[in-house]
């Protein structure tokens, strides 16, 4: 029924698009002279970023890309990757950031997929380029991005960035999408079961969770933030949008190197960072010296849940660490476990296991819910009733590009089916058990891999755990254990096996226990796949 209340027109005087490409106007009108970026001594400001991408994007529209047409980058953390994050976005065109330790098949297989109209290259990275190249029929204009803290390289593009932007008009005047569910990334999975997939972010989803991030955060304007992450993992988390809604400083960081990261926190005086629980647990074990002179330091912790002797040892170097929880289909974080006043009072193990789950849901994502796969009723908050998680709301990808049927498959029901096992406990937090691929059944008894990671990671000398199914002609599977002790720690694996019997039922503990270093990706994420195959011949 039409009411009085229908009748306003909408114009752009009352309604505009939610991109965060409104986030660098206003951070280069507000604070032009503001330090935007640092890397080495190099310093951009705020004004200078904006006139950068205005050249970037003019330059990109001279060269024949429109709206809709993929630039993709494989860049290290790096003022360029900042300016993209903006400049393709401003006419229209899809940023896809690339993995930088993929091999060139994979990138092959992306480039073609994607149809990419613009490769932007690190020097470091040229070679594997090259030969990615080598697999397309049809090549896409290379532009090497020459950076002087990078190692020498052949270049293999036709310019060099800044050349490109010379190319440019400063002055160029760029518009809003005219619906922001344009696409403004695009992103892919792993492809540890398969050819990878494609996830498509639009306008209003990187807009909103960019603030998402600061709301949950509490981070303040002028934030000073490190990138220890990988820009092109889910663009930053959206940080990169994040940092400059907040008209902050991107201090550029080309690898994880605990040594310069403590130098650069001292430097300038760091107030965020992020990264995967392995990142915080280098920084941790670091030499002491190293620690000195260091300020009041926001993290956030992704993936696996953090050990106590994570939470134990950010708290003693004077970092306050935040739980989030999300998957590349929700643009990185979309849930948080929100820290309760009450928590500070428990005893550590009870403090870290509180602050270990998966909270709920960001302000601006609409929901998160633990469900029953089949009939999308939500489980009892016992803590017990085991259901997957999902996901709705603005948090969430378009789709999988060209793929209708794992669109479709991923969103069916009205929600995104996350792959994720877990419960919801009286207070309503949600808390992982295991992604229902890496469920242990045991003698016809589902054993979490989770729940036996998080003993280990209680053992003074683990430093990282990961538990993988191992076939076994009695029992069908096994819980097989590979650690990674930590530096000038010892620990046999009998030894692990009697600790994890001493805190949870036996069947669940580990069968075996490997020791060695942990396959990872380059986000940090243990490599599961990869142990499934070892534990089947161990």
């Amino acid at each position: 029924m039409t009411t009085a209340y229908d009748a306003f027109p909408r114009t752009q005087a009352n309604h505009a698009p939610l991109s965060p490409l409104s986030y660098l106007t206003k951070a280069a009108r507000t604070f032009p002279h503001r330090i935007a970026i640092i890397h080495g001594e190099r310093r951009l400001t705020w004004g200078e970023v904006d006139t950068r991408t205005r050249q970037l994007a003019s330059a990109l529209r001279r060269r024949g890309i429109q709206r809709g047409d993929t630039v993709a980058a494989l860049l290290p953390n790096v003022p360029a990757m900042v300016e993209l994050h903006f400049g393709p976005a401003m006419i229209g065109a899809v940023l896809n950031t690339l993995n930088t330790r993929l091999d060139a098949e994979a990138l092959a297989f992306m480039l073609e997929h994607a149809e990419a109209k613009v490769l932007f290259v690190d020097r470091e990275f040229a070679a594997t380029a090259a030969k990615a190249l080598d697999h397309l029929a049809r090549k896409p204009l290379v532009v090497d991005v020459d950076d002087v803290l990078g190692p020498e390289g052949t270049p293999i593009g036709a310019l060099e960035y800044e050349a490109l932007l010379a190319e440019g008009d400063p002055a160029f005047v760029w518009s809003l999408p005219d619906d922001e569910w344009d696409a403004i990334a695009l992103n892919y999975t792993s492809g540890t079961t398969g050819n990878p997939k494609g996830v498509v972010y639009h306008h209003r989803g990187a807009a909103l969770n960019a603030v998402g991030n600061a709301l949950e955060w509490g981070m303040p304007r002028h934030a000073v933030y490190l990138w220890t992450l990988p820009m092109f993992h889910c663009n930053g988390w959206c940080f990169v949008w994040t940092v400059t809604a907040m008209a902050g400083t991107h201090i550029c960081l080309r690898k994880v190197d605990p040594a310069l990261i403590f130098a650069l926190m001292r430097e300038h005086q760091v107030t965020h960072y992020c990264g995967a629980p392995i990142v915080h647990a280098m920084l941790i074990n670091a030499p002491e010296a190293l620690k000195q002179g260091l300020g009041k330091i926001a993290c956030l912790v992704a993936g696996a849940a953090p050990p106590p002797s994570v939470i134990e040892g950010m708290e003693r170097m004077g970092f306050a660490l935040t739980h989030v929880y999300g998957l590349t289909e929700t643009y990185g974080p979309a849930a948080a476990c929100t820290k309760q006043t009450a928590w500070a009072a428990l005893p550590l193990e009870e403090r870290a296991r509180m602050n270990g789950r998966q909270g709920g849901a960001y302000l601006l994502q609409e929901d998160m819910a633990v469900l029953d796969p089949e009939t999308l009723i939500p489980v009892a908050a016992d803590g017990e009733t085991l259901g997957e998680l999902m996901f709705r709301g603005n948090i969430t990808m378009k789709g999988y590009l060209k793929n209708e049927v794992a669109t479709s498959e991923a969103l069916r029901g009205g929600w995104f089916h996350t792959g994720d096992l877990g419960v919801v406990e009286p207070d309503g937090y949600v808390k992982i058990k295991d992604r229902s691929k890496d469920v242990i059944i045991s003698g016809g008894e589902n054993i979490s891999s989770l729940e036996v990671e998080d003993v280990l990671h209680r053992h003074p000398a683990v430093l990282a755990a990961a538990v993988v199914a191992k076939p076994d002609e009695k029992w069908g599977e096994t819980p097989c254990a590979f650690v990674e002790l930590k530096d000038g720690h010892d620990a046999t694996p009998q030894e692990l096996q009697a600790f994890c019997r001493e805190r949870m039922a036996h069947f669940k503990a580990p069968r075996h226990v490997v020791l060695g270093p942990l396959p990872r990706t380059s986000t940090g994420k243990v490599q599961k796949f990869v142990l499934r195959e070892r534990a089947k011949s161990e």
